[in-house]
Parts: structure tokens; sequence; C-alpha cells
């Protein structure tokens, strides 16, 4: 199982920052992005480009090690791109173009497209300032690009939607801070078998007034696919991504990964004994959210476990789900550099019948916050087998928590586990776990406090104990608190919800503890 180098991909993204007074085709002045020759373009012919190369064989990119060898972290933070080069049509957004290097080394073609019409846009090295860098840059002619993002024109112009390295693409959200990113598809993640890591291996830019549209060709062993991106931004600045992909298997697939979404998540409030750092939690993303064909909404807390881990949530015809950061507050973290109380969270909304399958949810132990080590995905029931075509359609929301999230239902905003028994009372059981949840919203947001509500749970071995719900004085939240006791060190699955009569109130909670 891969993981992503967080340190080095976000140095790669600051390293092309445009000044104020630039923007997406030919900037003012006499210098601006090179293009070639026009030629017909349309969703349809990158389709069929798709197809054909599924029924040939897969040829990998050409390494070119000796070109980017000394394109280390120190020499990517120098590198700049620069303004006048932008590519802009006059909308209201431009492109920069990511230079290659050691954690981003494969080159990627880049077109703009007009009017039905593709140019490709030409590389040069000078397109960047080397100052600084110790870079050679006459070695540098034939190398390429790595990606792109897009930037607001403005007095302070700012990125919001980057394309980097394989199929990995990512947005900064609500409160204009990357952390999560989304991938074109996962191919055997965390399966018996060697991963796959498909990329993108062209693109074609189109900007239609406040809609940004990205195509792109898909190239793998196993796989090869058209994509169509169309993102814009909200009245309340989230970035909202509409996805369109025709796919074709150049062998069966035995773990396939629709819609993937890859994250980061050290330790949080429920982990406190993984906090070998100062600061009280770090994560981009705490918790899986689901929305299943039937209704039901689900909150799992995510966790660093002692091994590599899968969760399977089966279902049929999803709703939705997401990896999101309910944690929003500068006091969650204390963190002034890295931000992770502004991480977008990132919700996948299906659309039409996906049929069954499951949301699988990869958890990889970690001791620092440098990789990326949390990946969620849709599963299809049925194994993708050679000349399979698979097409899907889905809608990405880049923003703070769930879109529409009903107020019907209140929602699990901390986990918390301690000792077991009555704090202060002596000798402590040791074979005994706390357990304490946090609601808010939804049918609790103005209830009284009162003691009829019933928490509801479940747990896959072990004994529940002491289960009790009530009003924290002076917030709005209330508790959900049990025991667990058990013997050995086998992992528990726990489930709980609140109820009040026969009234459902909450969304349930699920978590895998490991004693």
């Amino acid at each position: 199982m891969l993981t992503i180098d967080r340190r080095l991909l976000l140095a790669s993204l600051s390293a092309c920052l445009l000044p104020p007074g630039t923007a997406f085709g030919a900037p003012s002045g006499a210098s601006a992005a090179r293009l070639g020759a026009a030629r017909d373009f349309n969703f349809a012919g990158l389709v069929a480009r798709a197809k054909k190369s599924a029924s040939q064989p897969y040829k990998a990119p050409e390494p070119r090690a000796d070109l980017i060898r000394d394109i280390h972290y120190d020499a990517v933070q120098k590198i700049k791109f620069r303004p006048d080069h932008a590519l802009r049509t006059g909308g209201p957004y431009s492109a920069a173009f990511f230079h290659l290097s050691r954690y981003s080394h494969e080159p990627v073609m880049l077109h703009v497209v007009e009017k039905g019409q593709a140019r490709e846009i030409l590389y040069g090295p000078d397109y960047f300032d080397y100052a600084g860098s110790g870079l050679d840059t006459q070695k540098l002619a034939g190398l390429g690009f790595s990606g792109f993002r897009f930037l607001e024109q403005g007095q302070k112009p700012g990125d919001w939607l980057a394309f980097q390295g394989a199929s990995y693409f990512r947005s900064s959200g609500q409160d204009s801070q990357y952390g999560i990113s989304a991938r074109g598809i996962a191919i055997n993640t965390a399966g018996p078998g060697t991963e796959e890591f498909p990329r993108f291996s062209e693109f074609w830019l189109e900007e239609n007034g406040p809609v940004v549209t990205v195509y792109a060709l898909l190239d793998g062993p196993s796989i090869t696919g058209a994509y169509q991106f169309d993102a814009t931004k909200s009245p309340n600045n989230a970035v909202v991504m509409n996805v369109h992909c025709e796919l074709f298997c150049r062998a069966g697939v035995a773990r396939l990964g629709v819609a993937p979404l890859t994250s980061m998540y050290w330790y949080g409030e429920n982990e406190r004994r993984k906090a070998a750092d100062w600061r009280p939690e770090i994560h981009d993303s705490d918790g899986l959210a689901l929305w299943t064909g039937k209704g039901e909404r689900i909150w799992r807390p995510l966790i660093n476990p002692p091994r590599v881990q899968t969760n399977a949530f089966q279902d049929e015809s999803p709703k939705g789900f997401g990896l999101m950061q309910r944690d929003r507050e500068f006091a969650d973290y204390q963190d002034d550099g890295a931000h992770y109380n502004k991480r977008p969270g990132l919700w996948v909304e299906p659309k039409g019948d996906w049929g069954a399958g499951s949301v699988e949810l990869v958890e990889i132990p970690t001791e620092e916050e440098t990789m990326d080590n949390i990946v969620a995905y849709w599963r299809p029931k049925a194994e993708a087998k050679a000349g399979d075509r698979l097409s899907f359609d889905y809608r990405l929301y880049w923003q703070n928590s769930e879109p529409a999230y009903p107020k019907t239902i209140a929602r699990v905003v901390a986990t918390r586990l301690g000792r077991g028994g009555i704090p202060g009372q002596s000798p402590w059981p040791r074979d005994t776990q706390k357990f304490v949840v946090d609601f808010t919203g939804g049918p609790l947001s103005q209830m009284a406090p009162r003691f009829d509500i019933a928490p509801v749970v479940t747990a896959s071995r072990g004994k529940i104990e002491k289960p009790y719900v009530l009003k924290v004085i002076g917030t709005d939240r209330w508790r959900a608190a049990f025991d667990l006791k058990l013997d050995g060190n086998q992992p528990v699955d726990l489930r709980l919800f609140l109820k009040l009569g026969d009234k459902t109130l909450s969304e349930t909670w699920l978590y895998q503890y490991f004693p």
C-alpha cells in the first residue's frame, strides 16, 4: 500500500503561487503560455481513445530519473512559476503549472480547449524561475509539466483546485486550506496483490463562465478511462464538482475502488494514547460519514490501528459517503501552521443507481503526520473483468460538513475513551473501558434536560455496563456513556444510537476498538 508524503506534496503545491493581478489563456504582455496547433476535440473522441488503448498492451511512461535527480525537497521550494506564462481565456480563473521533481516524476500533456478546438500547452523551462535552486535549466528543456492548478483573480489570488501525481486531485475548500485528496480510481488497495496507481496522462482544460471543466485520459496496467470534471465555487466558497467517467478494463480487477478519497489521521481525542506530539489532535479527517441506501446516517470515527485494517460497510444504492473533518476549532489542534481546523471534508454523492456493493475504509498505522494513511471508496459487488466497460457519475463536495444534513437527526461531535468505573473510585476495574460519545443538533438542540433518552448500545464481544445519557449543562451537547468489560486483545466492533421511545434521535455511531 503506497502512502503519499504530504510534506513533499504540499511543498510542490506551494511552488507556483502567482502574485496579484495575474489570471485562465494569455495574460497581458508579450510572453504567455505557448500553444500548439488547433485540433478538434470532444469527450466522445476521448472515450474512443480510452477504449482503443484498453485493447492494446500497457506502455509505462519512460523514466526520467537522470533529469530530476537533483530536484529534491529544497529545490522544489525554490522553483517558482512565472506569472507571465499563466494560462487564461478571459474568464475568472487562471491556470499555473507544476514542475516535475523526485516526488512528482511523471510528465503529463496539457491542452486548452476553446469552441471545440484543443491546443497543446507547450512546455519550456522558461515557465519557471529557478533562482537559488542550483539547477541547470539547459538540461530541463524536454522535461514537461507534472500537473496544474487553478487560481482566482483579485488582490490576493488563491488557488482552489489542483491535479498532480498519478490520478490525484484536491481542492482547498471553504477555508482555502488543502488537505484531503480524491483519486480517479483505486485498484487493489490494501488487497492481497500489488496495488496499481493508474495515472492521468493527458488533460484538457476548458472554462465556461464560472465552471471549469477538466477532461482527463486515464491509463494503467489494468484499466483505462475518460474523465470529465465540471467544477465550480458555490456562494459559501465550497467547491462542487460533477464527475463522469467511462472505464475500460484491460485485465480483471479484484478490488475496484470508485470515487476514492485519501486522507491523513494520526490521532484525535479518541486516541490520546497515540498523542506523541504536543498538539491535542492531528488529522485531516476525523471520521467516515455514510448515508445508506435505506436512509440510515452513520458516523465511524477514524482510528490509527496497530496493523493495516480494512472495513467494508455493505450497502445498495448508497446516497453518499465522505471523509469529514468535524473538529473545526483552533483549540482542537492548537496548530497555527498546518491549520487542521480549516481542512475541508470531501463528500461523494452518487448520481444514478450504483447497485450493490460496499463502502470500504482502509486505515494504515502511522507514527507521523507526513503520510496519507486513510482511504475510502465504493467497491461494486460485481468484480470487474477484462473487456468490461463501466460508467459512473457522482458529485464531489469539498466543504466543511456533509451537504444537506437532515435537521431531524443529531450527529456525533466527539468520541472519548478512558478507564472504566466511577471517577475517583478505586480500585478501578482494569478489564473495563469507558466510552463517552457527544451528540448535538437535530431534535436534541432545543430539548430540555431529561433522563428518558436511551442509548442503544451493542458490542461484537464483551459486556456493556452502566449505559446512560445526559445533557451537558451549559452546552447544546448530549452525552452518552457506557463501560465495556471484556477479556483478551481481539478488536471489538461497537454500535450506538439514541432513542426516545420509538423515535430515533441520532445518527448511528460505529467504532472499532483495539484493547
